[in-house]
């Protein structure tokens, strides 16, 4: 019984374990298990998914072009977008303050490495950056930031447009007594030489397309009107550039020039060579030979970038000489990012902290122009001291064209382009919204006469003499760049820390250009009273020789030169030792900021 009952148990577990094994299709499967199968079947289809897109986009885009993908959806985007930018029929408005923006078309160089364009104007005022971003997970999206301005124009716009909308209405103010100033902004080699000078091919030049010799073609027009021949208006023009913080004059052998003021606070660039022009045939000669003169480097940009800002200036003078109004237009040099700068060579470094800290000074110059009551720290740069008269008076009248480049790889450069000119545009529309387009900026009761006033400036007498001393232009200059670096900080542009860096570097950059200009003029000193030393020496020579000669006096009058020789020798050793410092500290300056660069 015992055995029987043992041996019907495990038949029965026999049999139950036989059936299980012959129907595993019958087993109940877990929800886990449900669940991670159903995820790997969803993944594969989405795979599969993904391989047919891809499969059906690289028939529709060159899959070989980098950033192809960035490429699909820009167009994707833009697709969307209801195009109607600016072609030359609509209206003109004339402000005080016009901020503009044009995009120059893709080069031959980006073009045939098919770079992608980030830049979109799809609108006569707007501008769209295509910002392209990569996710942790390394999915590419797109960040795009609008832009709206005055006037934007596309890749397509000729000069002439532009020059219809931005200089043109200035031409106006020149001839009511007033000053009008239009300048060409942006990044190296995103056009603005081409859009003020004219056509380029490599060096050579068609200055007859450029904003230079269209205005100077409306001058020449408005002066033989009826209304304007009576004032008996002549025509004359200059050109100079500024570069490191001096200035040469281009139609004179680039002879350095000195900043002084006169009598009546005025700022004069002494020595400035003008010259009478009786067409636009003469303006177009005077601008390619300053244009041959001009400084300019190699960057990564551009083979043939400027690197100094060049400043044309035609000038209309009544019968006594005096100014009646004057008309600036000024190609910046290219705006650099300090990072970039201070990785560079000494020399370049040196150019782009300048570049960098005159813009930021036009920058603040503007803003107090577009506010009523503010002050106006002209003396923040050479640049902007030499164009103080641009930013006084109810009739003075400005344009910042905002050049930038469409290139993926110059997307960061455009973003600041951008935010730059619009920085201008929202301290223009505030001020027009606060009541009126004339502001007044507080300046020195001297600084508020304007050149119009014939009779005043016939009779009173011009004492020239200089603007401030070099070290103080150097801390001016400090000032007014630790100023915006603590607003663009407060407005969230960038760190605190990354800002007193750059402070840091162009502390070292402003005090080496100090130590260089200071060891010059002691050198010529000293070349001079060596010059007076050669000619006493032989005096003394000729005395010693001759029979009248006491050898005590002799010796004592030698000894008072060897004396004065060292000591003029000794101070010239202490500024070539202080320059010598001022290099070390500028190069230990910018490994910092290079260290510390994204």
């Amino acid at each position: 019984m015992h055995t029987c009952t043992t041996y019907t148990h495990a038949r029965t577990y026999t049999n139950t374990h036989t059936h299980t094994h012959n129907n595993p299709g019958k087993v109940r499967k877990s929800n886990c298990v449900k669940e991670v199968e159903k995820l790997k079947k969803n993944r594969d289809m989405r795979r599969l998914k993904q391989v047919e897109e891809s499969t059906q986009k690289a028939k529709d885009y060159d899959v070989t072009a980098p950033n192809w993908e960035f490429l699909q959806k820009i167009q994707e985007y833009k697709a969307q977008l209801n195009m109607s930018p600016l072609r030359g029929n609509e209206p003109v408005t004339e402000k005080k303050i016009c901020v503009c923006v044009r995009k120059r078309p893709l080069n031959k160089k980006e073009v045939s490495k098919k770079v992608v364009d980030v830049v979109t104007v799809p609108s006569k005022s707007t501008v769209l950056v295509h910002e392209p971003k990569t996710k942790v997970d390394l999915t590419k999206y797109l960040e795009n930031q609008n832009f709206n301005f005055d006037f934007t124009f596309d890749e397509t716009v000729s000069n002439e447009i532009v020059y219809r909308y931005t200089a043109r209405p200035l031409v106006r103010t020149v001839f009511d007594g007033g000053v009008a100033t239009c300048f060409a902004y942006g990044q190296t080699g995103s056009g603005k030489t081409h859009t003020m000078g004219g056509n380029f091919s490599g060096k050579e030049q068609d200055s007859t397309k450029g904003i230079y010799a269209l205005a100077a073609s409306d001058v020449f027009k408005l002066n033989s009107s009826v209304e304007n021949r009576k004032k008996c208006l002549s025509i004359s023009a200059s050109f100079f550039e500024i570069y490191n913080g001096k200035v040469f004059d281009l139609l004179n052998k680039k002879k350095k020039l000195q900043i002084m003021e006169d009598g009546r606070a005025h700022v004069q660039v002494v020595g400035l060579k003008e010259v009478a022009v009786n067409g636009v045939s003469d303006v177009l000669q005077l601008i390619s030979a300053g244009n041959i003169c001009r400084t300019s480097g190699t960057t990564s940009a551009n083979q043939f970038s400027s690197r100094s800002h060049a400043i044309f200036q035609i000038i209309l003078r009544r019968k006594s000489g005096s100014q009646y109004g004057k008309f600036s237009l000024i190609d910046l040099a290219g705006n650099e990012r300090g990072a970039d700068t201070a990785s560079a060579d000494r020399r370049t470094r040196v150019e782009g902290s300048e570049i960098n800290t005159s813009l930021l000074a036009l920058k603040e110059c503007i803003r107090a122009l577009g506010r009523k009551g503010a002050h106006l720290p002209f003396r923040g740069s050479k640049l902007t001291l030499v164009l103080r008269d641009s930013f006084i008076g109810e009739n003075s009248k400005l344009c910042m064209i905002a050049m930038v480049s469409p290139g993926f790889h110059c997307c960061e450069h455009t973003l600041n382009t951008m935010r730059y000119a619009d920085r201008l545009k929202e301290i223009r529309s505030s001020n027009s919204s606060a009541g009126g387009d004339n502001p007044s900026v507080v300046v020195a009761a001297a600084d508020t006469s304007v050149a119009g006033n014939e009779e005043e400036e016939q009779h009173q007498p011009v004492d020239l003499h200089l603007d401030v001393h070099p070290s103080n232009s150097a801390h001016i200059e400090l000032d007014y760049l630790q100023k915006t670096l603590q607003d663009d900080y407060e407005e969230g542009g960038c760190a605190l820390d990354r800002s007193a860096e750059l402070l840091t570097f162009q502390e070292a950059v402003c005090t080496l250009m100090e130590a260089e200009e200071q060891l010059v003029e002691t050198h010529k000193a000293a070349y001079r009273e060596r010059e007076v030393y050669m000619n006493e020496e032989l005096k003394l020579i000729e005395y010693v020789e001759s029979t009248e000669c006491d050898t005590e006096e002799y010796a004592n009058a030698l000894e008072e030169l060897c004396i004065r020789n060292m000591e003029a020798t000794q101070k010239l050793h202490e500024q070539v030792q202080l320059l010598k410092k001022k290099l070390r500290e500028e190069e230990i300056a910018s490994k910092k900021l290079t260290q510390r660069s994204p």
